[in-house]
């Protein structure tokens, strides 16, 4: 079976796993694990901060991030796509007793002025606007993402307004090497980062929250709190190092198979509305008669999995585990559903 679910249907490489076995752990709640030690203090240097701390999920890290830098009674911006919004279970009115204004925009991508025109006006009916949070790359626009002078822009906005900003990359690393510019290149723009190690990067569990040394000894209570705090886990950051250490320039890999996809999305006539292919994720529609569901049972049938994303909306995911001529048999399939 051909799996273009998500990236998040990675296994371990036979090196990563080599990595993790030999890993040298102790107990990360007492702040023992020397691997866990390693991974924190390598990921704050990539974004120019300085700390981070290991979630074991990105709804997590970005549920801390939400908690730390509102109180009760703020509010969240963000762009309607965005996953805090869609994917996260109204987790900031849950845990932090806020609510969230997420603005609708062509395609997915927060500008300075959105934010600017979003502020709350200071009235006693009105909550307070406190947070911006961008996504990149953006899952439900198709893996689109940010130009650096874009999140410049936005980042600038928001401080200038007295806003927190907060990065949501769990395919950070998948914009980075679409875009050319460096991690480093985000810290100065950013309050806190969430970075998923278990989307195209392959390692299988973890995302690293960054931030400022005081902002994350602050996440480690929220962390426990929430039941995050972990034993052993430096066998999982092991991962996570090999993960950041080998597989951030082969992403370009992935980018090239779904551009392969999107090539041919253009050719088929049963096939329409084709996002702009920008990193691993092919977004498009099936014309009607036909369905989404439809054209996805097709593809099962023929040893290919893909996820619906709408009534007409199909989403592909390229990723480690996929192989050049494993795309070619997707092709071919592709092409002859009628």
């Amino acid at each position: 079976m051909i799996n273009l679910i998500s990236d998040t249907v990675t296994k371990p490489t036979a090196a990563m796993l080599e990595t993790m076995f030999s890993a040298q752990v102790g107990d990360d709640v007492f702040d023992e694990d020397p691997t866990v030690h390693e991974l924190e203090a390598k990921s704050a240097e990539l974004f120019g901060h300085e700390d981070s701390i290991f979630c074991p999920s990105g709804t997590m890290a970005n549920q801390i991030a939400q908690k730390l830098h509102t109180v009760a009674l703020d509010e969240i911006i963000c762009e309607w796509n965005s996953h805090i919004f869609q994917y996260e279970l109204a987790g900031y009115s849950f845990l932090s007793s806020v609510a969230i204004l997420p603005l609708k925009t062509p395609n997915g991508k927060l500008s300075a002025l959105d934010v600017s025109s979003a502020i709350r006006a200071p009235a006693d009916w009105l909550p307070n606007s406190k947070l911006v949070i961008l996504e990149d790359t953006g899952n439900r626009m198709g893996g689109s993402c940010y130009e650096l002078h874009e999140m410049k822009e936005v980042s600038e906005c928001a401080r200038a307004n007295g806003l927190s900003i907060h990065l949501d990359g769990a395919r950070i690393f998948n914009a980075i090497v679409a875009k050319g510019y460096k991690s480093k290149d985000l810290g100065p723009l950013f309050d806190s980062v969430s970075v998923c190690l278990s989307k195209g990067l392959g390692a299988p569990v973890g995302t690293m929250l960054v931030g400022s040394a005081d902002f994350v000894q602050r996440a480690r209570k929220i962390r426990k709190a929430l039941g995050g705090g972990m034993r052993q886990i430096g066998y999982l950051a092991a991962a996570g190092i090999y993960a950041l250490d080998h597989h951030i320039d082969r992403l370009a890999i992935d980018h090239q198979l779904a551009k392969r996809i999107g090539d041919h999305v253009e050719k088929q006539a049963s096939h329409e509305n084709l996002r702009p292919v920008e990193t691993n994720i092919v977004l498009f529609d099936v014309k009607a008669p036909h369905t989404a569901a439809q054209y996805a049972d097709y593809l099962l049938k023929n040893g290919v999995k893909v996820s619906i994303f709408g009534p007409q909306t199909i989403r592909m995911v390229t990723h480690l585990d996929i192989s050049t001529d494993q795309i070619d048999e997707v092709l071919s399939v592709m092409e002859k559903f009628s």
